[in-house]
């Protein structure tokens, strides 16, 4: 699925939720197919350690909830992504870790991952160039934009998931989306990706 591109259940949806609140496992596994990729995306740009971990801890906690949830599929993603939200600063008060913190040296790893693929080379590069610019936002612009970006959700949501106002938001997606377009026009001026 080309990036940008958003899984939808569509006229589906409320029949995988019953299906899920039933305990059904085609229906977790259609709920998990559609959202999985873009929380783990959101997690790995946010920095967090162990992204599969906690993609299994957010599933976990949408696994406890399901019964209680309401809405349509645009209020679960938003549900969803904000217990993804939830469980990475529950990660980073845990470790007490700062999401660009600890890069570790795996340059071996890199060279035998690029013999064996070198389209997953090319898109841990794209991650990674991703993962810079968004290291460069403040914590709170990194934040709304992501969960605007990878999440899709709605202003409204991401204040909610923030603790913010939805005024605050706005003016942090502002500053946050512009603060990119900087860095990318810098990039593009000095022919390529810059450090």
């Amino acid at each position: 699925m080309p990036p940008g591109t958003r899984r939808s259940l569509g006229e589906d949806f409320a029949h995988v939720l019953d299906g899920a609140r039933a305990g059904e496992a085609w229906a977790w596994t259609r709920l998990y197919e559609a959202l999985a990729p873009a929380v783990a995306g959101y997690l790995r740009v946010q920095g967090a350690r162990d992204v599969d971990d906690l993609v299994s801890e957010v599933w976990l906690g949408v696994f406890r909830a399901i019964a209680r949830f309401e809405g349509d599929e645009s209020q679960f993603r938003s549900w969803v992504f904000v217990i993804a939200h939830n469980r990475l600063i529950d990660e980073r008060r845990r470790t007490g870790r700062r999401p660009q913190d600890l890069v570790e040296d795996d340059s071996l790893e890199r060279l035998a991952s690029v013999a064996e693929d070198p389209t997953a080379e090319s898109a841990r590069l794209a991650r990674e160039h991703v993962e810079s610019l968004c290291a460069k936002l403040s914590p709170d612009q990194r934040d709304a934009v992501l969960l605007r970006v990878v999440g899709d959700l709605p202003n409204a949501e991401i204040a909610a998931a923030l603790g913010k106002n939805e005024g605050a938001v706005r003016v942090l997606l502002h500053r946050g989306l512009g603060r990119l377009r900087e860095l990318l026009a810098e990039e593009d001026a000095a022919g390529g990706v810059t450090p």
